[in-house]
């Protein structure tokens, strides 16, 4: 890469101390040179959708900085739990909001999506469900590769991701992400 590639990185869960927290963590030592993964503004600071509060107030600053982070990004990576075989209610009602910005700031977003879970499964649905949305939003979410770290209690320790097959496995797809990004621009 020959300039510096600009990541947000946004967490489902609002747990400091959630597994998809630490992989969040874990992002930046992981990812190949030149490219900078920032955290997004929380998530757990904007209300829950209401059209009436946007046809009266308007987008709340908390969604706007939100959205004002993507626009800024070449590329986003959610790192996310699976709640119920499905995306967080947090990070749904994230979206929901910043599906109504006009200029809508996932179009045309190269997007990476990686979960960690302490089932087996590693968070296979969530990834599912996660693509449909990103769908509406017209972001271009990368198919391959997927990383589901499973057993993720035991891949970390300090809050990180220390199981040297997972950091290899996080490093390859935020490689690959950089190629994406690199192809098809944020």
């Amino acid at each position: 890469m020959s300039k510096e590639t600009k990541i947000l990185s946004i967490c489902g869960s609002l747990r400091a101390g959630s597994l998809n927290r630490m992989l969040a963590n874990s992002l930046q030592e992981l990812a190949p040179n030149g490219m900078m993964i920032t955290e997004s503004p929380s998530i757990g600071d904007i209300p829950i959708f209401n059209g009436d509060v946007l046809s009266a107030d308007g987008v709340p600053p908390s969604v706007a900085a939100l959205a004002d982070a993507v626009a800024a990004a070449d590329g986003v990576v959610f790192v996310t739990p699976e709640y119920n075989f499905s995306v967080p209610g947090g990070l749904k009602n994230a979206l929901d909001w910043v599906s109504r910005i006009p200029d809508q700031p996932f179009a045309g977003k190269p997007v990476g999506i990686q979960t960690a879970s302490p089932g087996p499964l590693g968070g296979a649905r969530v990834q599912y469900h996660l693509r449909q949305v990103l769908v509406f939003l017209d972001a271009m979410v990368m198919n391959k590769p997927e990383v589901f770290v499973g057993l993720a209690g035991q891949r970390m320790d300090a809050g990180r991701l220390v199981d040297e097959d997972s950091r290899k496995f996080v490093s390859d797809h935020l490689a690959a992400f950089a190629t994406y990004v690199g192809r098809y621009g944020g």
